[in-house]
């Protein structure tokens, strides 16, 4: 079994192929470009190597990591983390390219349980704008909080009157307040307003094109409580998951998503405590679905909320109990349906 393991950076790909010990074969450092990449797949094919690893694949080894799905070949995405601790344990503990490639290779070879990279060409769209609507989002959260300092300083008490400035009737009644103030200060505070105004419709247009995506999937996400409100938690969880086939249980999803709780028991104290792991992105979707599912009160996750509580189990203890549940429907869920075999 050979395998070949990629160090990413943003001009070059070091890359290293061992054998079925882990003994370095062969380096390379081919450039990160189209024609690199294409030189990579040429180099996996000719010495038939079983996996191509790659440390980096949603940053500057993308490219290399979607050409190598691209041509059928195994992809596994190396954590930085693994990385770093077998590097740990060598003898000189060197940090060089090659030193990293090796290593990537060698995490690869031992390690059977490495998922798949996240590209999935049915849902690279969603991914793209999912991940443009969170920057906006995070821009226009900035931007109300440096408006909201600005009207502290100009129209103190401001927010007895306007206490929130999440929405268009807010940013109105700003401007209103701000509309005869000449100064600068004042003259920055309503160029803030219409950026705030700007990327709110900016994120709704975002938006309809998700919803657009997601219906377009026919996912059985929607099914789920929690997970069909809104669109955009199924939309996150469609995106940050890609192939589902990178998760081939439920246990090994639960881990990539940090709702599978690390034992923290002693002696005859049997308990489990956070798991801080995993996608958070994909933590947050699942939260989110959670808390959705313990407001309404005729949901199946309410009940399956209140009947821990009697068992005896904190409040913070229940919604990680229920959201390991949510992840194991959500698992069901991504799986490609069951045909039933043609009799005739």
């Amino acid at each position: 079994m050979l395998v070949i393991g990629i160090d990413s950076h943003k001009d070059t790909l070091s890359a290293c192929l061992v054998d079925h010990l882990g003994t370095a074969l062969e380096y390379r450092t081919i450039p990160n470009t189209p024609a690199g990449q294409r030189q990579l797949v040429d180099w996996a094919e000719t010495t038939k190597a079983a996996r191509v690893a790659v440390e980096g694949s949603g940053t500057f080894g993308r490219p290399a990591a979607v050409a190598a799905v691209g041509a059928g070949l195994d992809v596994r995405e190396v954590p930085p983390q693994l990385t770093a601790r077998l590097r740990r344990r060598g003898r000189t503990q060197a940090k060089t390219d090659q030193v990293d490639a090796l290593v990537i290779a060698r995490v690869a070879l031992r390690d059977h349980t490495l998922s798949a990279p996240t590209y999935w060409e049915d849902t690279e769209d969603l991914r793209v704008l999912v991940s443009y609507r969170r920057e906006l989002v995070e821009d226009r959260t900035a931007g109300a909080n440096r408006l909201h300092a600005d009207l502290g300083k100009l129209r103190p008490g401001y927010h007895q009157n306007i206490p929130r400035l999440t929405t268009r009737k807010a940013l109105d009644q700003a401007m209103k307040l701000l509309w005869r103030d000449t100064t600068c200060h004042g003259r920055v505070a309503k160029q803030r307003i219409r950026r705030l105004r700007q990327l709110d419709t900016e994120i709704k247009e975002l938006t309809a094109q998700i919803t657009t995506l997601v219906d377009q999937s026919g996912t059985r996400l929607l099914d789920i409580h929690g997970v069909g409100v809104g669109v955009l938690v199924a939309a996150t969880i469609l995106s940050e998951v890609g192939n589902p086939r990178r998760y081939p249980t439920k246990d090994k999803f639960a881990m990539a998503n940090g709702t599978a709780p690390i034992e923290a028991s002693s002696g005859r104290i049997v308990r489990h405590r956070l798991n801080p792991g995993g996608n958070r992105q994909l933590n947050r979707a699942i939260h989110t679905a959670a808390l959705t599912q313990i407001a309404r009160r005729d949901s199946e996750g309410r009940r399956y909320y209140q009947k821990l509580k009697t068992r005896g189990k904190t409040h913070i203890d229940a919604i990680r109990v229920l959201k390991r549940r949510i992840s194991d429907r959500i698992w069901t869920h991504l799986q490609p349906p069951k045909t039933s075999p043609n009799l005739t």
